[in-house]
């Protein structure tokens, strides 16, 4: 199956090796490593723009597996480590052991097989249905988990609080998104920094929004990842827009208000 799909954000597979005691897969060196390993690794850091990339290459390589191949493929372990950085921080969705293909007109199949706790949607961990529906369901916890730095199955979710039902009463509450966002993200202080402040935690706030509407319970409810990437794309030329608006807002300022360092 990985021999015939093409896309700039699927891992590439160069050759295999197929023995009596020894099969492999080889594959592109990725010499950034793994998400997983920027978001919680003390010596790695990422702004917003950066992970804001690297979800948009990740929500394009799945629309392909689920719309661009002759049988859609749907993936069934998205999470952090299984996204993979080449040297341009360009991500690239790997580890296909326990992907499906949906034949013959199915947009549904059944499977035994396990997923990963936490990033399984409802309908796959109590039943075994795959669909495309699950994948983005499991997207969007990732999405949630890019941008909190926190793993869905937290030691904090525990009875019926889980990262939904956080990013949710979050967005309820004034100010309550500063303190589930990443503290690495939002920057408060100078003038400058406030009006920075703002734009970001707009931008994280529809980012949230949008994961919510992709991870709801039911599999009908939640948007297709067509939808995601198009959303996704949204947001980042907003946010490049407001950015640049803000930065020749300072620009324009008078040198004795906004002193240039």
């Amino acid at each position: 199956m990985l021999s015939n799909i093409r896309h700039r954000n699927l891992i590439k597979i160069i050759s295999c090796c197929s023995e009596l005691d020894f099969k492999a897969l080889v594959l592109n060196y990725m010499p950034n490593g793994s998400l997983d390993k920027w978001l919680y690794s003390q010596n790695y850091s990422l702004n917003i723009l950066q992970r804001l990339n690297i979800m948009i290459d990740v929500a394009a390589a799945v629309e392909y597996l689920h719309y661009g191949y002759s049988i859609p493929i749907v993936h069934c372990d998205m999470k952090p480590s299984n996204i993979l950085l080449d040297d341009d921080m360009v991500a690239h969705v790997a580890d296909f052991g326990i992907a499906k293909l949906l034949g013959g007109g199915d947009s549904i199949t059944q499977t035994i097989t396990l997923a990963t706790v936490g990033y399984m949607a409802p309908e796959y961990g109590m039943e075994g249905i795959v669909s495309t529906r699950g994948d983005v369901y499991s997207f969007d916890i990732m999405l949630m988990e890019t941008f909190t730095r926190r793993k869905p199955t937290d030691e904090m979710f525990d009875g019926e609080m889980n990262i939904k039902q956080w990013i949710a009463n979050s967005l309820v509450l004034p100010d309550a998104l500063d303190e589930v966002v990443d503290a690495n993200l939002l920057g408060i202080g100078t003038e400058q920094e406030d009006d920075d402040h703002v734009r970001k935690r707009d931008c994280i706030s529809a980012i949230m929004r949008l994961a919510l509407t992709c991870c709801a319970e039911s599999p009908e409810e939640r948007i297709s990842m067509k939808e995601a990437v198009a959303t996704l794309n949204k947001i980042k030329t907003k946010f490049l827009k407001d950015t640049t608006a803000g930065r020749g807002v300072l620009l324009n300022r008078p040198l004795v208000q906004q002193p240039f360092k």
